[in-house]
């Protein structure tokens, strides 16, 4: 099998790729909330782990690739008040724009694809353990959080210090027993969508799925947990402390691509900038659009132009006619 070797963002170093199970590969790659039609900046995630999943396999690995879809969230139902349409339809609505998307820029659909609404048996199994282990607690109004103060891994990942951090903003305060304990489950809202547990109903906290995703698809321990650089916190240094509290081993190595920036800011919608793909697909197609995002190191910030994207088509064009020639005289 040939040689590969990745930098892990826990650790801050480059080294050989060795996976836990000889020729077996576990991924798993924290994917949209689907909440909008995605941008260039989300689809880069996609293309980059898409170009190490097939080096993998044509490497001869077995690869297992789970890619999640968030499809409960607080801008889920901000959308559907808006859209006035109801959440699980507007989730239903983006999803599968991120599916064409993906599908347009040639990215392998993934192994497994599980949604979170899909999986709250298995939150619920995990909100348990973390509660038998003194890791976590329900305060009695439906709310059940992570108590971070009782982790020494917690901001491993990131490398912050815990009194540096501000207040967790996902739920009341009132409740928690350090400000910065974050919420494993919300209670439920009037007129939201909610779930019964043994503490009241309620929805999932953003970072509780992919723990209990990850495990049930790939295990306690797997190979590559990967996404964008704003995902290590909180949401992944919050996944290490779930699946860290309840025992298991969880990611071996931690892999994040670089943000597209636009004039120097974070690709978003907030900053106006947001460049959606099926627009960009009117102007290239999706092998060119591929080859450019996948044109600069997945770690290096890619600042996008038009007029880049369109140098990046006519150079891939080049490349196209040369083999078509090459096929053509060998032929």
């Amino acid at each position: 099998m040939s040689s590969l070797h990745l930098y892990d963002t826990r650790s801050r170093t480059t080294t050989p790729f060795t996976p836990i199970k000889a020729g077996k590969v576990g991924i798993y790659l924290c994917g949209a909330t689907v909440q909008a039609p995605p941008h260039i900046g989300h689809v880069r995630s996609g293309v980059n782990f898409d170009i190490l999943r097939r080096w993998l396999m044509k490497s001869g690995y077995n690869v297992t690739f789970i890619r999640n879809v968030t499809d409960i969230d607080d801008k889920i139902l901000h959308k559907a008040v808006h859209e006035e349409m109801p959440w699980w339809a507007v989730a239903m609505k983006y999803e599968r724009a991120f599916t064409e998307a993906y599908s347009a820029l040639n990215v392998l659909p993934p192994t497994y694809e599980p949604r979170a609404t899909g999986h709250v048996t298995q939150m619920v199994e995990l909100m348990q353990l973390l509660i038998e282990r003194g890791m976590a607690y329900a305060p009695g109004n439906g709310d059940v959080y992570l108590e971070v103060r009782k982790l020494e891994s917690y901001l491993t990942l990131s490398r912050q210090k815990l009194d540096d951090l501000q207040p967790a903003a996902d739920a009341d305060e009132t409740y928690k027993r350090d400000p910065r304990d974050f919420a494993l489950w919300k209670a439920a809202k009037p007129g939201d969508p909610s779930w019964p547990t043994p503490w009241g109903a309620g929805r999932p906290g953003w970072h509780l799925e992919c723990s209990a995703m990850a495990r049930a698809y790939l295990g306690e321990s797997f190979d590559i947990n990967g996404g964008g650089l704003d995902l290590i916190f909180p949401h992944h240094e919050n996944e290490i402390a779930q699946s860290e509290a309840a025992g298991y081993g969880f990611a071996s190595r931690w892999l994040h691509n670089a943000r597209v920036t636009a004039s120097g800011e974070k690709m978003s919608k907030s900053l106006g900038n947001s460049l959606q793909v099926h627009e960009l697909l009117k102007t290239v197609r999706g092998i060119e659009l591929r080859w450019y995002l996948g044109s600069a190191h997945y770690r290096s910030m890619l600042e996008f132009s038009h007029e880049a994207l369109a140098e990046s088509a006519t150079a891939f064009r080049r490349i196209e006619s040369f083999l078509h020639r090459s096929v053509e005289i060998l032929g």
